[in-house]
């Protein structure tokens, strides 16, 4: 890292649960430069396990904010101090639905921080909830159905937030705070997400809230993009003032603090961009554009789908667009994705899958008009559970010859994807293309059934870090005339 000719580069942050990772883009995209730090590992003092703390009713998930707070300056040190050659912008993607409570007085701290000093050190005594809720958390049922019984039920919640109540969404979190803690949510003066608490640090004040990840919350209307009266007031008074205005999340919200700059050598003349959540900045990492899809085939299936005009459905969410304020994306997940695979390759084939891949090359599109569907767990999308099988008639039937069963339970599958994103808006393009990665991404005939039931080409990409990757392309996206050391988002 000791010479490199000046050019403008990005930092690619991604706060997820378990460890913070960065990347360095430069402005051809190319990744040059990662790091990692892991929370148990690295940050034993805090005790977590996978990056959290479970508690005894096995619902209740949280995290040190200070953990947090401490990380955030730790790595990565050679490029934040990477001398007067380095034209540098930053970006950050934490996990989203965390939430951070910043106690009466915080604000005067922030702004007067001293660089001699360490910053979690100084911001000790700044948070009114020291353990803040993740994304893991399920402890808020009972908040949900307040939730919805507010504004008319779960399907008008979607249509008005993006989701039906989710336990683990900010709005049901700070519900229970003041339910549960009424003295810690009065001596709250500002309610953080995870990624604008960030920018907050870096901001050196506190910073608002993007509309991508406040779209995660239950409370904000994603057509009007400014926050439900009726949702707030379910949750917890003087909620809005808590939460300050959102702003589209590409917006410059102010200078870097001074704190960066005397102690890291930022320039003074950097300006912050508004962060975002993980699963935005993953739509930015794979680049999608409109129409296109990204498909995630791990242990869970996730699809990324960019749309133009959103129909909020029970089932998945509706986040506003990261990249396009006009659009939006949207985000299905499907709970049995690659253990249901190994699952059927394993009674099937005799765990091969080149006997799998067989038996896809020997079984014709549509199946013969056999069609299955495999929940061998509790689904997400829909909440369902069990084996369905369906013959040429239409009939339920208990089993299907082996390579007919692997083919029904693939294009089942896809076909259950397709559906779902079509209930929620979407609709193949001429130009549409879909971006597969996951393990069962380097399986081509499970490919080939992908592309069939879209009716669209598939190419496999790797995402490993595309949250991380669409941080630093976002501080591109945000501030492209900014090329100072350290454009923040």
């Amino acid at each position: 890292m000791a010479e490199h000719p000046a050019r403008p580069c990005c930092l690619g942050w991604d706060f997820s649960t378990q460890q913070v990772k960065v990347v360095a883009v430069d402005a051809e995209l190319n990744v040059f430069y990662e790091d990692s730090v892991n929370f148990d590992r690295d940050l034993l003092e805090y005790g977590t396990q996978g990056g959290v703390h479970v508690h005894e009713d096995g619902l209740t998930v949280t995290s040190p904010v200070l953990m947090w707070v401490q990380v955030s300056t730790r790595i990565p040190d050679p490029l934040l101090r990477p001398g007067p050659h380095w034209e540098m912008e930053v970006g950050l993607a934490p996990r989203q639905h965390g939430s951070v409570y910043w106690k009466t007085g915080a604000s005067g701290v922030l702004t007067s921080l001293s660089p001699d000093l360490l910053l979690h050190k100084q911001l000790q005594a700044c948070f009114s909830i020291r353990d803040s809720p993740v994304w893991m958390d399920s402890s808020t049922t009972a908040q949900c159905r307040q939730l919805e019984a507010a504004v008319g039920g779960a399907q008008a919640l979607s249509g008005l937030t993006g989701s039906r109540a989710y336990e683990r969404f900010t709005g049901n979190q700070i519900a229970k705070i003041y339910q549960q803690n009424p003295e810690a949510y009065s001596h709250t003066e500002r309610i953080s997400l995870v990624s604008s608490f960030a920018a907050s640090l870096f901001l050196g004040s506190y910073s608002p809230i993007d509309y991508s990840d406040g779209s995660g919350m239950n409370l904000l209307q994603i057509q009007d993009k400014v926050w439900s009266q009726v949702c707030l007031g379910a949750c917890a008074p003087h909620l809005e003032e808590k939460l300050g205005s959102p702003v589209p999340s590409c917006s410059v919200v102010g200078a870097i603090s001074s704190y960066y700059v005397q102690r890291y050598g930022f320039s003074p003349g950097c300006k912050v961009v508004a962060f975002t959540g993980d699963n935005p900045a993953s739509l930015a990492g794979m680049r999608l554009e409109e129409g296109d899809i990204a498909v995630s085939l791990g242990t869970s299936d996730t699809l990324f789908l960019w749309l133009r005009e959103p129909m909020p459905a029970l089932e998945g969410h509706i986040f506003c667009n990261p990249v396009d304020a006009r659009h939006y994306m949207a985000l299905l997940c499907f709970k049995n994705g690659s253990l249901m695979r190994e699952k059927i390759r394993d009674e099937s084939v005799c765990c091969s899958w080149s006997d799998f891949s067989e038996a896809l090359q020997s079984t014709e599109m549509g199946n013969g008009g056999n069609l299955g569907f495999y929940f061998d767990v509790m689904e997400i999308t829909p909440e369902i559970i069990g084996r369905h099988r369906f013959s040429t008639e239409n009939h339920q039937v208990s089993a299907f010859p082996r390579a007919v069963e692997i083919r029904a339970l693939i294009e089942g599958q896809f076909m259950a994807k397709r559906i779902h994103a079509e209930a929620l808006g979407y609709r193949v393009m001429p130009k549409t293309k879909i971006l597969a990665t996951g393990g069962a991404s380097h399986n081509r005939d499970i490919l080939q059934v992908l592309a069939d039931v879209f009716g669209a080409p598939v190419y496999v990409t790797d995402t490993a870090n595309s949250a991380c990757v669409g941080s630093a392309y976002r501080a591109f996206h945000g501030s492209p005339a900014l090329i100072c050391l350290g454009s923040i988002y």
